[in-house]
């Protein structure tokens, strides 16, 4: 088979590829096998992403999709969407953050087709930052009750059903995220007096912290984000002034790896992007998992924000307003082969990838 005609096939290409060589005796090269897997991830890939009016603008934020390469983009939401969404880990659902208003809003679900629609939470306070958990049994969530509640973290089965309180006190507790065996919740909480990395068990139980000066001189954790390991948590606080740092799973071993934030680990555990204004203006950066060999990926007079990781780890997807507003672009992992994928006059905000359908 001529080797162009391999190079293009996707999914189900790939499989009959295989199939066909082992029939006629062929044989494929590991890099070869590698490139034609890494091709199939990506042509069954998606991106969800948040399209925004903007400022002064009329209209809600509203969830779109696409393909990797930027192809096919479709409206998937119904109803005002917020935040970043967060896909289930068999690529079938996406949950997200509903209503137009602060003060009452809900979690809610769907289809990755953007069908079955629905709102899980339906209550009168408002509800954030939603994490699924890695086995796809579960949702976490932010509730906020008033303009003098305190933000707590509750947990619900993926239906919307069993909805319980994990934290209570009177400091904010926010950004649950789901270790990877969905056994622990790592979270920020300002019990302390400042945003500091704690831990819990998927029942609320056992509550600890993690770090310690992690909200030193007014800067606030971010999303933890635990290695694919589930050993090390990664955490940081705002581009312009904070630092990314990362603590294992115990507490121990915190250690500042660089300055900045929106830090996401690379699938294989490898390596770390973060975004860091240290250069005069936002820019995606790399660097190993223990802060060596930093890297600025963007290299731009524009801010370029919000970095993703593909499924494979190959490509990187992020925000750029190198084109006057906010659009989605997608690099090499190695920063090469910039490319813009949305192209409106609106903002768009926010990639996430799917992970990919498991068998």
């Amino acid at each position: 088979m001529p080797r162009n005609r391999i190079h293009h096939l996707g999914a189900v290409g790939f499989g009959l590829t295989v199939l066909l060589a082992a029939a006629s005796g062929a044989t494929y090269s590991q890099d070869t096998v590698s490139r034609l897997t890494a091709e199939s991830a990506q042509a069954t890939s998606k991106v969800a992403f948040i399209h925004n009016p903007g400022p002064g603008s009329r209209g809600n934020r509203e969830l779109y999709l696409m393909n990797a390469d930027g192809s096919g983009r479709k409206r998937l939401s119904r109803i005002a969407a917020n935040e970043a969404p967060a896909w289930s880990p068999d690529s079938r659902r996406i949950v997200f953050v509903s209503g137009s208003d602060d003060r009452d809003r809900e979690i809610s679900v769907m289809n990755a087709d953007g069908s079955g629609q629905r709102n899980l939470t339906r209550n009168g306070a408002a509800d954030f930052f939603p994490a699924w958990s890695r086995n796809g049994r579960k949702i976490a969530f932010v509730r906020y009750r008033g303009l003098f509640g305190s933000s707590e973290i509750y947990a619900m089965n993926a239906d919307g059903s069993d909805q319980r309180r994990l934290t209570r006190n009177t400091a904010a507790d926010y950004f649950p995220a789901w270790s990877p065996d969905a056994r622990t919740i790592a979270f920020v909480s300002a019990r302390d007096g400042n945003g500091e990395v704690y831990v819990m068990n998927a029942d609320g139980s056992e509550q600890r912290g993690l770090t310690q000066g992690a909200g030193a001189g007014g800067q606030e954790s971010a999303v933890p984000a635990w290695s694919p390991d589930g050993r090390r948590i990664a955490f940081g606080g705002s581009p312009a002034g904070g630092w990314v740092s990362v603590v294992n799973a115990d507490g121990s071993g915190q250690r500042t790896l660089a300055r900045g934030g929106q830090q996401a680990w690379s699938p294989d555990g490898r390596k770390i992007t973060f975004v860091s204004a240290r250069d005069g203006n936002a820019e995606v950066y790399v660097m190993n998992a223990d802060g060596n060999a930093q890297r600025n990926l963007t290299r731009n007079a524009a801010h370029d924000v919000h970095p993703a990781w593909s499924p494979d780890g190959r490509k990187i997807a992020f925000v750029s307003h190198r084109d006057g507003n906010a659009e989605i672009y997608v690099m090499n992992a190695d920063g090469s082969g910039q490319r813009r994928l949305t192209r409106n006059a609106r903002v768009d905000i926010l990639p996430v990838w799917s992970p990919g359908r498991k068998k």
